[in-house]
């Protein structure tokens, strides 16, 4: 396997000493050349102009891609992690997506992680997956104009979180492309949530063969840098380009100690893999 290896730097993990827009500019100075952010407007759906375009100078001086970026996914520190399935918060999550797609749009983003959102008392499950159907298709065909892809997470250690294993996702990305037509939804393999669930990804990778369009990296259990813990990184990124991956492996990690230090143990054990 020649074709090098693409790695992105998550800049709401990375790089968390210094301020947000300061960011982009650290990771080119530490040897990346794309980046990836959750939704770097906190917590509101609504952003100004004035800090829509402070965010997109900051990536464009910076001379990085913005390889993938999440949508909205509410109040990220007090607990939501989506709002698909939140009726109240339709409006908002559809101004968000609009505005995702502009910043795709400048900056050649096309790839938009799609937060899912925790299960809610009083509203049948039914309703709520409805609801979150509805926000999936709007932010495909938004996101599809700019020629991208929403994709969807599994997450653990959440246990009001539906989406927790590989089946839930692709159950909605089955159900919404035979029910709407949709084919820009993809699956996020977060090695991290995954392996932290007992999933065996060595086994199940060849089974789910081009539904894996972005992957996202941490050691486990800690969720520390790769090296830090007993991740069979190498071997998974070896079996992933062998079986046709071809995208970029995201770093997705808590530093254990400052982002510097994490890097330079992180090129260590990389160099381990032979990648």
């Amino acid at each position: 396997m020649t074709e090098r290896v693409r790695w992105i730097a998550n800049l709401s993990l990375l790089f968390t000493e210094i301020p947000l827009l300061d960011r982009p500019a650290a990771a080119k100075a530490a040897g990346f050349d794309e980046v990836e952010f959750w939704w770097p407007f906190g917590t509101e759906g609504r952003p100004r102009a004035s800090e829509i375009e402070r965010f997109t100078n900051a990536v464009l001086s910076a001379g990085v891609q913005l390889a993938a970026m999440n949508l909205f996914g509410g109040d990220m520190q007090a607990g939501e992690r989506g709002v698909l399935s939140y009726p109240e918060r339709t409006e908002e999550f559809r101004e968000s997506v609009r505005i995702a797609a502009h910043i795709g749009e400048l900056l050649g983003t096309r790839l938009f992680n799609a937060p899912y959102g925790h299960r809610r008392e009083g509203l049948p499950e039914a309703v709520q997956d409805a609801l979150a159907d509805e926000s999936l298709a709007f932010a495909s065909s938004e996101i599809g104009k700019i020629g991208g892809t929403v994709l969807l997470e599994p997450i653990s250690g959440m246990p009001l979180y539906p989406m927790k294993l590989p089946q839930d996702a692709f159950a909605v990305i089955d159900r919404l492309r035979e029910s709407k037509g949709i084919t820009n939804l993809g699956f996020l393999l977060d090695q991290y949530h995954l392996e932290n669930q007992g999933v065996d990804l060595l086994t199940a990778i060849d089974d789910w063969g081009e539904k894996i369009l972005h992957v996202q990296l941490a050691d486990v259990p800690g969720r520390g840098e790769p090296g830090s813990g007993a991740a069979q990184i190498g071997p998974l990124i070896e079996r992933l380009r062998g079986s046709g991956y071809t995208g970029a492996f995201a770093l997705e990690y808590i530093p254990t100690t400052d982002t510097a230090t994490s890097l330079v143990a992180w090129e260590r054990e990389r160099s381990s893999w032979g990648v």
